[in-house]
């Protein structure tokens, strides 16, 4: 099931890759859209930290996903001290860069099965969860996985990536 680069991947593609892999996990489908993690939670009657957000960022020219959960954001900070760089090399990724990298529209992407394959960091926190949603590959899906089966999978690098307080904007995304 491959597309052009250009094409954007929708739940079926994940739910082949899924499949093709033998993954023990699950497309959960929500009946309402899930822009933030707060609303992602509502709709699937868990905590915030269940939820897990794939975020991909640009690290001096290479491309990283960085997978945590709750709605808290990913600190460029820690990025760029982890990395040895400037926080201005650390940047996301855009719409088009995402799609090129994942094959999945933004909001939507999951933690795995990308168009390319490119390093993972995970917040540990994740870990403390036994099941985590993450983007399924659409507006309303939700990919329903074991964390230590996202771990295994997805082979990440350890890193404590969320700041330490809330955003002064309500958008926790």
């Amino acid at each position: 099931m491959e597309a052009a680069s250009g094409d954007i991947w929708t739940p079926e593609h994940l739910q082949h890759y899924l499949d093709a892999h033998q993954i023990p996990a699950e497309i959960v489908r929500v009946e309402q859209h899930t822009p933030t993690v707060v609303d992602a939670a509502a709709a699937l009657g868990v905590s915030v930290d269940k939820i897990v957000k794939t975020v991909v960022f640009i690290i001096a020219d290479q491309p990283y996903a960085a997978l945590a959960n709750g709605v808290l954001r990913v600190d460029t900070r820690k990025l760029a001290a982890r990395f040895g760089v400037n926080r201005k090399k650390v940047m996301l990724a855009n719409a088009e860069q995402l799609i090129s990298l994942t094959g999945y529209a933004p909001g939507t992407v999951p933690p795995l099965g990308h168009r390319q394959q490119f390093p993972t960091l995970m917040e540990p926190g994740i870990l403390d969860q036994e099941v985590v949603y993450a983007g399924g590959g659409g507006i309303a899906e939700m990919l329903k996985i074991r964390s230590a089966d996202l771990q295994r999978l997805t082979q990440p690098e350890l890193l404590p990536l969320l700041e330490t307080s809330l955003p002064t904007s309500t958008s926790a995304e």
